[in-house]
């Protein structure tokens, strides 16, 4: 395993000032001392209660806005165009593939920005262009427009509005961080059950062009101001620790191993998590993209594939929070591989639904599954590689993960066509992860960062 340093915060009283001082051990040998000024921050005095559950709220709601560019959202806007544009179903998922890949390569820049700049200015940035990328949405005309709008809405939604609402939560929490990161969960799955509910109400209200529209303005007026008002750097920047401990003192340190992206890369536990991930996004995605065209195979109603998001949202929540409590006390490699093993057993189940009692379960499976993704997939980087360089390490992570979305729809695409049913490529597609799932139980991968005072 690579050497990595481990950082040590404390305050030093200089001149009457406070200073941060970020202390660099390496081997056992002091590699360097950052010195920074403690900033002060009137709302972060203000809270009557650790900030890091304001952070936590703020976080939630950003994860909530990336809806219009997740595949829940753009699965109810897809047949519409389709209808309107006059394309195959096949082009449009070529066009999302490529729209979510291109997109998709601008994440390690963004986790990087987020790193130098902190999480407020970032979601500023991404919330505004955000905004802008949805109203584009509603005035694509054909075929190139459509492939700029999958572009924009991809990468500045599910990639990167979504990559610093998840950092600046786990900046906030290192021992409670899955409990924390299964709160949001929660938050975010009963969101996420709900908004294609309101997504169809204002198709059917006002049509899709001018219900982007108003998402985008949803996203300008709820996550932007919010944001750019809440979302802070590490706590000890403000002479505190994660968790809502106590202050930090020149005599209590706050120690944790922090990975460079560099070092993270070339673990086998970076590989393991991030190909489980990418089977996940992929696979699971295909079958929400898909669902109604899925369902219909099987002839199952429009208005019965919709009950599917009842029991989504309710059971995701579920599965959030007792996933990240599970995080705080088991191995995250036994989780992936559970989480896994729901994946196959959906993909078996997709092409088999006959009714709504069936499509509920289909439903608590995907929820299930979908529940443990939101909690691993956002708090492990920084349960094995520290919070330093989390932007650029789960920059890098989300690449892949959000690259994965973009290839399960297409497959799916084409193995229907190919095969006139979707049985065949959903019974094929189960090889890997299972194989992934069977590798995380059998393989010992890297300690978690350590954390002590």
């Amino acid at each position: 395993m690579p050497r990595v340093p481990y950082s040590a915060y404390g305050i030093a009283n200089t001149s009457n000032k406070a200073t941060l001082e970020r202390v660099l051990i390496q081997g056992g040998k002091l590699v360097s001392i950052e010195r920074r000024l403690v900033k002060h921050s009137r709302l972060i005095a203000a809270s009557p209660i650790y900030y890091g559950w304001v952070v936590l709220i703020a976080g939630t709601l950003g994860m909530l806005m990336t809806t219009p560019g997740q595949t829940v959202g753009v699965s109810v806007f897809l047949d519409k165009i389709i209808a309107e544009l006059g394309l195959s179903r096949s082009v449009v998922s070529l066009l999302y593939m490529l729209g979510t890949l291109t997109g998709s390569f601008s994440l390690p820049f963004i986790g990087r920005f987020i790193d130098r700049k902190g999480p407020r200015t970032a979601v500023a940035a991404i919330a505004s262009l955000f905004a802008l990328a949805c109203v584009g949405m509603g005035l694509v005309q054909g075929l190139v427009t459509l492939g700029l709008g999958f572009i924009a809405i991809r990468g500045l939604g599910q990639g990167s509005l979504g990559l610093v609402s998840t950092n600046v939560i786990n900046l906030w929490f290192v021992r409670r961080r899955g409990f924390a990161l299964s709160l949001s969960g929660i938050g975010f799955a009963i969101g996420i059950g709900a908004f294609p509910l309101l997504i169809e109400f204002l198709i059917t209200q006002w049509g899709w062009r001018v219900a982007y529209m108003i998402l985008g303005a949803l996203v300008a007026v709820t996550i932007l101001p919010i944001g750019a008002l809440v979302y802070r750097e590490q706590p000890e920047r403000y002479g505190l620790q994660p968790d809502g401990r106590v202050k930090v003192t020149q005599t209590q340190l706050s120690e944790e191993v922090n990975y460079t992206l560099d070092a993270a890369r070339r673990t086998f536990t970076f590989w393991l998590f991030s190909l489980g991930n990418f089977c996940i996004a992929a696979l699971g995605t295909g079958l929400i993209f898909h669902h109604y065209s899925i369902m219909a195979a099987s002839g199952i109603d429009r208005s019965v594939a919709a009950v599917v998001f009842i029991p989504f949202g309710l059971v995701t929540a579920a599965s959030n929070f007792i996933t990240g409590i599970m995080m705080d006390r088991v191995s995250p490699r036994f989780l992936l591989s559970a989480m896994l093993v729901l994946l196959c057993i959906a993909l078996l189940m997709a092409a088999r639904v006959t009714g709504s009692d069936l499509m509920l379960a289909y439903g608590s499976l995907l929820g299930l599954m979908q529940g443990m993704n939101g909690v691993i997939q956002s708090g492990v980087y920084a349960y094995y590689f520290g919070r330093s360089h989390l932007g650029s390490i789960s920059g890098l992570a989300t690449t892949i993960a959000v690259a994965g979305t973009a290839f399960g729809p297409v497959l799916f695409a084409l193995g229907f066509e190919q095969f006139g049913s979707y049985a065949p490529v959903l019974g094929l597609a189960i090889v890997v992860p299972f194989a992934i799932a069977l590798t995380a139980l059998w393989v010992e991968i890297a300690q978690k960062t350590s954390s002590a005072a």
